[in-house]
């Protein structure tokens, strides 16, 4: 079945749809032509012709701002995976960093990131083939060492590294009606 998903992916589809597309345009056009040599110049069939030929056209039209409107997805698509990249490896670092600072080992570096990444404790314990007990002494010496004292703390701690100082733009609040009196 995963060969039916990668055949019938979104941008193949939509490839194959714009060549089904362009068949027809010039199938379309080629009648265009052939009913023009066949019926000349007779006034009543003029319209017909004129009708035909702007379906035509309309259909190329909108091959090509398919085909462009692809193109432009793929490159916005292309992009947003490589700033994707560049932000997963800014978040992997600032965790390696905090961790080498905490001075966690290798078993406490990887079930830290698994709690980041949201796994509850049994599936850690599952995952790396230790005892939920073993996972809990990882967890109170990460928390220790870090100087948390649960998950949303020390996430609190890593997510705070990644913003930095970020602090919102405070309004200027307006003196309310009882400030204005008694000045």
């Amino acid at each position: 079945m995963r060969w039916i998903n990668k055949v019938f992916s979104a941008p193949l589809s939509v490839v194959l749809l714009i060549v089904i597309q362009l068949f027809c345009t010039f199938f379309f056009v080629s009648d265009v032509f052939t009913d023009y040599e066949e019926l000349g110049n007779i006034a009543a069939d003029r319209f017909y012709l004129v009708m035909e030929a702007v379906a035509s056209l309309s259909l190329l039209a909108a091959c090509i701002f398919e085909f462009r409107y692809l193109v432009w997805l793929s490159r916005k698509k292309k992009k947003l995976e490589q700033r994707l990249d560049i932000a997963k490896r800014a978040v992997h670092e600032v965790m390696e960093h905090h961790f080498t600072e905490w001075q966690l080992t290798g078993s406490e570096r990887e079930v830290c990131m698994l709690l980041v990444k949201g796994f509850p404790i049994p599936e850690i314990a599952s995952l790396r083939g230790s005892a939920e007990g073993t996972i809990k002494a990882h967890l109170n010496n990460i928390y220790r060492k870090s100087g948390t004292r649960n998950q949303a703390e020390l996430l609190s701690v890593l997510i705070d590294a990644l913003v930095g100082d970020f602090e919102p733009a405070r309004k200027q609040r307006k003196p309310g009606a009882m400030e204005a009196i008694a000045e």
